[in-house]
């Protein structure tokens, strides 16, 4: 692989991990911070994807089954708490003076 095509997509990502972990950090709702995590884990899952195809090598496949895994967990156990009525009224616009990260359920149903 050529070392410039290499260099222009680690600096892609790197950009890219950047402006999420800023998205994760600013908000304002849950789903705004989960779709942020999720979207982390699959710029990981390439920049590991790009390091095993330059280094020419398949030991990072368990690497990348792992955490495409835990992306897929992740995303689930997040949806699985969020409060849909709480999301409705956000995209509604009426927060009714509520904290926005109320959308999480206290308690398991």
């Amino acid at each position: 692989m050529s070392s410039v095509v290499v260099i222009v997509c680690v600096g892609l990502l790197a950009v890219a991990a950047l402006i999420l972990l800023a998205r994760a950090t600013i908000g304002p709702t849950v789903l705004d911070r989960a779709i942020a995590f999720d979207v982390l884990v699959a710029v990981t899952v390439i920049a590991v994807a790009l390091q095993g195809a330059v280094r020419r090598s398949t030991d990072t496949l368990v690497i990348l089954v792992v955490l495409t895994l835990l992306g897929f967990i992740g995303s689930v156990a997040i949806a699985r708490f969020i409060d849909p009525t709480q999301v409705a009224r956000q995209a509604a616009g009426d927060d009714e003076g509520e904290d926005a990260d109320d959308g999480m359920r206290g308690e398991l149903h």
